[in-house]
């Protein structure tokens, strides 16, 4: 029960519906149920299990429950090829507030598109989702670079390339403060996913972000299923059955807020941005910035209740972590995320 909420109302418990069944057989490309109470590691490893070349467009934090995701839009690598995890919802039960259990014919098409993406109007017990096609090999590199390596103006580049970029290429900045006193700087690691081999990477990044200098030694190709692991943090040689764990890899404490970008900071608000994240001394301050464009440009903002479609250059999330724990640090870090807004 919610002691603030002026409403009654309730939260459920679902981590124990964690069921999926996967049918490579129904639809164009295979669908599967999972319920809600399933975290996007288990539908990982489940898909994994079945196929080398299907996945699904996710967030990149496996433990993170399947229910709160796609009632959020949900969004990860594959979000320039196929959009969100919300847009590959096609059927679903939710209980109501009679106790009914309705799939999508009878819960309406009003309400069908309302959970996808629009918050709770209802318990929802399990998702009909559709499946998508991954290449059976993929590519992935992290180039770093330092505010003296030139940094700042490699960001405010890719402010105007990345959402235009080949839908196959997804490439996120990551932009934290480094260093100790008294040399503080910002390091801003653009950490990419591309769909195909790095035969085909190449020339795409010459010719797109050639100031970027990426070689093909910077370049690790692997299986999709692999590039869920890299992009989760894990190292390379885990077994799959660490997405299988609920338990987070990172302990630390945190505070995240995000806005969705429709024209490209300046060089000097960047430079803004960076004085900010070198100020933090006593936390890990980030700027991540995850691009849009591709698919997401072609899917109505009326689709589902996620309205950040076309004209959105990328989600820019603001995020301070730290390891102290206390009502007094948590206050003064969070105060810290404020003041970067």
């Amino acid at each position: 029960m919610s002691l603030k909420s002026k409403q009654p109302l309730f939260a459920a418990e679902s981590m124990s519906f964690k069921s999926i069944e996967i049918n490579l057989d129904d639809d164009d490309d295979g669908t599967a149920w999972v319920q809600t109470g399933a975290t996007l590691g288990e539908l990982y490893y489940k898909i994994a299990k079945e196929s080398e070349i299907h996945g699904f467009p996710r967030g990149l934090c496996p433990s993170v429950g399947l229910g709160g995701h796609i009632s959020g839009g949900g969004f990860g690598t594959l979000v320039r090829k196929y959009g969100l995890a919300a847009d590959q919802v096609i059927d679903a039960y939710l209980v109501d507030v009679d106790g009914k259990v309705l799939d999508r014919e009878k819960m309406g098409e009003d309400v069908f598109w309302a959970i996808r993406g629009g918050g709770s109007f209802g318990v929802i017990l399990a998702w009909k989702i559709r499946l998508v096609r991954v290449p059976p090999i993929v590519a992935v590199f992290n180039i770093q670079k330092t505010l003296s390596e030139g940094a700042s103006k490699l960001v405010h580049k890719w402010q105007y390339i990345a959402n235009k970029l080949h839908e196959d290429l997804f490439i996120r900045v990551i932009a934290e403060n480094s260093g100790t006193n008294p040399i503080r700087t910002v390091k801003a690691s653009f950490n990419s996913l591309f769909l195909g081999r790095t035969q085909r990477l190449i020339p795409l990044m010459d010719g797109a972000f050639p100031e970027l200098g990426l070689q093909e030694k910077d370049c690790t190709e692997m299986g999709w299923i692999e590039s869920v692991l890299y992009f989760s943090g894990y190292q390379k040689g885990d077994p799959l059955e660490v997405l299988l764990n609920r338990t987070t890899i990172y302990k630390s404490s945190f505070k995240a807020k995000s806005d969705f970008v429709k024209e490209p900071i300046p060089e000097k608000g960047l430079e803004g941005e960076w004085e900010k994240l070198v100020e933090e001394e006593e936390a890990l301050a980030l700027l991540i910035m995850d691009p849009f464009g591709g698919k997401m440009d072609e899917i109505s903002e009326f689709e589902v209740p996620f309205p950040h479609r076309k004209g959105n250059l990328y989600n820019l999330q603001y995020m301070v972590k730290w390891e102290e724990n206390g009502i007094e640090e948590s206050k003064r870090q969070c105060e810290m995320d404020e003041n970067a807004l």
